[in-house]
């Protein structure tokens, strides 16, 4: 695997898989098995957060950038980073995955679909690369006022993780205004149900990419979700992103 980038400011994180260790994860996980989604709080400093957005202008960083209006994802933009990631981000891969695939192997198992995932992150990542799916894809996202993000999914490829995590970097009512993360949740025959979720600068939200098991009276059903950011009214709203499979 590729070694990771060192980046004073955003690296200053010396033990950031034990705060990830230290989460409320039977909370988390308890969250994510009722509703799809469940807040981390406090997982990034506001220093942390503050560093890794002012990273957003420079491409050095980046394997590509998207202007969501050209393809009808949206309004605003996002780049995707590039192998080596900064180093914070290789670390907060692994240290959350190490937690959500054994809720990836529960769903799964539940949903009766026969791919589990490995304990740690470099061997999926392995399993990824042999099937040809090798660029990375934590992302850096960006909003104006007006900007806004369509209700999609993150899959890349045929190797998916089913589960997520987007950081809020910025912080609300102070840098921007509006910018709600939404998700959306289709269930068979009955209407959608939405859920906005309230985040903090630092916090962060794991949250189903595609699917995922819902206890029903005659068994389990499995539902499809989707998410979004709803329009940004003022200011300027930096996401991180970090998907746990890479990209075709």
């Amino acid at each position: 695997m590729t070694i990771a980038k060192r980046i004073p400011a955003v690296d200053e994180a010396p033990d950031l898989a034990a705060h990830v260790d230290a989460l409320d994860w039977p909370h988390i996980t308890a969250e994510l098995d009722s509703q799809g989604c469940a807040v981390l709080k406090g997982l990034l400093t506001s220093d942390q957060c503050r560093a890794i957005a002012a990273l957003y202008p420079d491409d050095a960083h980046f394997r590509s950038r998207i202007v969501m209006d050209r393809h009808g994802f949206g309004r605003g933009e996002y780049k995707y980073f590039s192998y080596p990631l900064p180093d914070l981000i290789a670390q907060l891969r692994p240290a959350l995955y190490a937690h959500l695939q054994a809720v990836a192997n529960r769903w799964n198992e539940a949903m009766g679909i026969d791919i589990r995932y490995p304990t740690v992150h470099p061997a999926f990542l392995k399993r990824c690369h042999e099937a040809g799916q090798a660029r990375p894809t934590p992302l850096l996202l960006q909003y104006e006022a007006g900007d806004y993000n369509c209700l999609h999914q993150d899959l890349y490829g045929e190797h998916v993780f089913p589960l997520q995590v987007a950081i809020l970097l910025s912080e609300p009512g102070r840098d921007f205004t509006g910018g709600e993360f939404v998700l959306t949740e289709q269930r068979p025959r009955m209407q959608s149900r939405a859920e906005v979720v309230p985040l903090a600068q630092g916090d962060a939200v794991a949250f189903a990419v595609h699917h995922r098991p819902v206890q029903g009276t005659r068994g389990t059903y499995r539902v499809n979700l989707r998410h979004g950011v709803s329009r940004i009214r003022s200011g300027q709203r930096h996401t991180l992103g970090v998907i746990f499979h890479d990209a075709k």
